[in-house]
């Protein structure tokens, strides 16, 4: 966390978990929508820094900032965002959208408050819930500044089961003459069907149909 009044911190981690969970969520939901272009700025704001930042275009030079010295982002549920290129820093048509998705998710936007409008600004209570019918899909890498991009990594488990329901095609010549062998002689004895072994040989067979032929063919042998 930054200990300097003249810098901002835009680090996640500073923010409670409720606020965490919900700004994970945001930029989860922005992503599926296809804005990846947006990072943090600011999360948690201590009150030395609001004075400062309050002292601007008053006792210090300066456009002013803030209308408050009681700034809601010392409760670390509150966090500032922008756009990255190639829009503009506040771009209002990207901003407005991301307050679309934020209102379905239950985060407040600044934009719909009275007076102060405050369209980079987003909060949650303390109590906050992930809204039914969403969940956070997998890792979620919200960027800090306008060079990174909003990522969402998601670990496929289905790479641990093996995928047989595949075509047949083994690297072992051998292997592919001793199974048309296999499959020809039992078309032969009339234990199965002809169009078994065309099918091998033209490529189509698959694999979980192939061990279920030599479980049918030796079945039948048993018999």
């Amino acid at each position: 966390m930054s200990t300097s009044v003249t810098a901002t911190c835009p680090d996640l981690a500073e923010l409670l978990p409720a606020a965490q969970t919900a700004c994970r969520l945001l930029f989860q939901e922005c992503f599926k929508a296809g804005i990846k272009n947006i990072f943090i700025t600011e999360t948690y704001r201590s009150q030395e820094r609001q004075n400062y930042l309050y002292a601007q275009g008053r006792t210090r030079p300066g456009q002013i900032v803030t209308w408050t010295l009681n700034s809601n982002h010392k409760s670390r549920l509150e966090w500032d965002i922008a756009v990255g290129p190639p829009q503009s820093l506040y771009d209002v048509t990207k901003l407005n959208r991301i307050g679309a998705i934020a209102k379905k998710l239950g985060i407040e936007w600044g934009s719909t408050w009275t007076g102060s409008i405050d369209r980079p600004h987003f909060e949650v209570k303390s109590s906050w819930k992930i809204p039914k019918g969403y969940k956070l899909e997998g890792q979620v890498i919200v960027p800090s500044n306008s060079k990174m991009q909003v990522q969402l990594i998601v670990e496929d488990k289905r790479e641990e089961i093996k995928v047989t329901n595949t075509n047949w095609n083994p690297g072992s010549p051998t292997m592919k003459t001793e199974a048309e062998n296999y499959i020809a002689k039992a078309v032969k004895d009339g234990i199965i069907q002809a169009s078994h072994l065309k099918d091998l040989q033209s490529g189509v067979m698959t694999t979980d149909r192939l061990i279920g032929l030599y479980i049918t063919i030796q079945q039948r042998r048993s018999k």
